[in-house]
Order: C-alpha cells, then sequence, then structure tokens
C-alpha cells in the first residue's frame, strides 16, 4: 500500500513538473501555439500577395493597356488633359488615372 502511494505521489510529481516548467511544458507548448497561429496568419496574407502577383505579371505579359498603366503608376504620369485622382486609405494609398 505504501509503495504504490509513493509511486503516485513520484507520478504526480513528475506531471507538475512536466505541466509547469517554463521551457517544455504547458507555458512553452502555449507560446508555440500562439507563434504557430502568426506564422500561419502571415503565410496566408503571403499566399494572397502572391497570388495577386501572378495575376498582374500574366496582365502585364499579356496586356498593353496594363504596361501602360503600370508604366504611368510609376513614373506619376497623366496624359495631357486628365486628371490625376488620389483615394489615400491608411498606408494603403493608390493612384487612379
Amino acid at each position: 500500500m505504501r509503495a504504490r502511494r509513493f509511486v503516485w505521489a513520484a507520478i504526480a510529481l513528475v506531471f507538475a513538473l512536466a505541466v509547469f516548467d517554463r521551457e517544455s511544458g504547458l507555458p512553452g507548448w502555449l507560446r508555440l501555439r500562439s507563434e504557430l497561429a502568426v506564422a500561419r496568419t502571415r503565410t496566408d496574407a503571403l499566399s494572397e500577395q502572391i497570388a495577386a502577383l501572378r495575376i498582374e505579371i500574366a496582365a502585364l505579359e499579356h496586356d498593353s493597356f496594363a504596361i501602360e498603366r503600370a508604366i504611368r503608376e510609376d513614373l506619376e504620369l497623366a496624359r495631357p488633359g486628365e486628371t490625376v485622382v488620389r483615394f489615400e486609405n491608411g498606408d494603403d494609398a493608390r493612384d487612379f488615372y
């Protein structure tokens, strides 16, 4: 009976140490889960950017109007008689011709 209590006490002690150890226990596991969620969010955002850039590449390869638009946006040019209207929305400001 005494040996059984000792075994259960030892198991409880090992379990408590494993759970509350900052490096390998529950806090470490929760930290890693949080980091994984941030990494997945960033990966999703980067995947969306890649998809948008692939669409832009395809347009630039096959559409002369897209090439003209890209050049005009980069050089901030407008055709004679054309009015440039700028819409600013936080960090993502774009010019529309």
